[in-house]
């Protein structure tokens, strides 16, 4: 059991200027006020251009949201100015994270534009993305998924997707969840995102974590896990409302 006041979390917020598309910035309110409510203290750093490339060692959670190609271009140059070795170091070291959307495509190895430019990525991720042309469909609209996470595969998780690129995995990646309704990673496998050590890629926006509060709580309990050791048991917070909220869109496409 989490004891009051007794602990900490520090979420590293990556590019908050930079990267947060279609309510993604939610998702860090989510987490904070789900700590606040169970007294466990916590600080939000945002972790951006100029930023000490020494904060992302420090920081117990990490974020990053969704963006255009413009600003990706220049987080990467960013990145590569010393930030890479930071976060790949505190990703393979099993800090947890949640990455959505355009986050999750930058982790991948490359991504190929409508135009056909291609732009690396930073290679954590076994994975590449890729849009058929500037014709081809987006893939927009909600999604109701199945995670694959051990404790969550009961859940059905909702959101709403929105891009251009189709996403492939490597062959030893899994997927973070299997699609319900909707596209996923590229509208023909059936999966969505990816788990890589205690990180989650996903293209679902919303942001995910509002109406999925059980996720935001398995990140949490991660984070506090990895932290301080053993197994915490976050005290329940009253759900009805980000239930009822998921529960319409599940009405909507499954009877």
């Amino acid at each position: 059991m989490t004891k009051k006041g007794k602990h900490s979390l520090k979420i590293g917020w990556l590019y908050p200027d930079l990267m947060s598309t279609y309510g993604d910035r939610g998702n860090v309110m989510i987490l904070r006020k789900r700590c606040e409510w169970r007294e466990i203290m916590v600080e939000v750093t945002g972790i951006t251009l100029g930023t000490d490339s020494t904060e992302i060692d420090s920081v117990d959670l990490l974020f990053m949201g969704g963006a255009q190609d413009r600003q990706q271009e220049i987080v990467k140059k960013d990145l590569i100015g010393g930030k890479e070795g930071f976060l790949r170091r505190a990703i393979e070291d099993g800090t947890p994270g949640l990455f959505v959307c355009g986050a999750y495509q930058f982790l991948g190895a490359y991504y190929i534009a409508a135009d056909g430019t291609k732009i690396e990525g930073l290679g954590i991720y076994d994975l590449v993305t890729r849009t058929p042309g500037r014709l081809a469909k987006r893939l927009i609209g909600d999604i109701i998924i199945r995670p694959r996470i051990e404790g969550l595969e009961e859940l059905f998780v909702v959101g709403f997707e929105n891009h251009g690129g189709r996403t492939e995995l490597g062959k030893g990646l899994a997927p973070f969840a299997d699609v319900v309704h909707g596209y996923g990673n590229n509208g023909t496998d059936r999966t969505e995102g990816v788990v890589y050590k205690n990180t989650i890629g996903t293209y679902l926006h919303g942001p995910i974590l509002s109406k999925n509060p059980e996720l935001a709580d398995y990140l949490i309990r991660r984070a506090l896990e990895i932290k301080y050791g053993g197994a915490p048991v976050l005290e329940p917070i009253e759900a009805s409302w980000e239930r009822e909220a998921r529960d319409t869109v599940i009405g909507r496409y499954i009877r």
